[in-house]
């Protein structure tokens, strides 16, 4: 009886461990998944590096027009100043051209008196 029971307690070892062990099979089939996760990856790294190169791109893109805008900006009120000064110095001297019209014609009127 003990050896009976020694006998098949040695075939249930047997037994657990044989069905325990990884296979070549299993072996191969757990570093092909390792090996295509580790491509995934690789890819999704060099995806995430081709993502902040376009982001850097656009960055540089952006902060060039925003420098752009900037410089129109300025130019348009230089030129708006030019304008207002232009138009100071065309009233000046439209007012210059009434004084002496007004100063012709007050000459003028006292030459019709005498």
């Amino acid at each position: 009886m003990k050896k009976s029971l020694l006998v098949i307690s040695m075939m249930s070892v047997l037994a657990i461990t044989v069905v325990g062990c990884a296979t070549k099979g299993d072996l191969e089939k757990v570093q092909s998944q390792e090996m295509l996760t580790s491509t995934k990856a690789d890819q999704a790294a060099q995806d995430a590096q081709a993502a902040k190169a376009a982001a850097d791109a656009a960055t540089l893109k952006a902060d060039a027009a925003a420098a752009r805008a900037e410089d129109a900006l300025k130019m348009a009120e230089e030129r708006e100043k030019i304008a207002d000064e232009k138009a100071k110095i065309a009233d000046e001297k439209a007012k210059i051209a009434d004084e002496k019209a007004k100063k012709a014609d007050d000459m003028f009127q006292k030459s019709m008196m005498k």
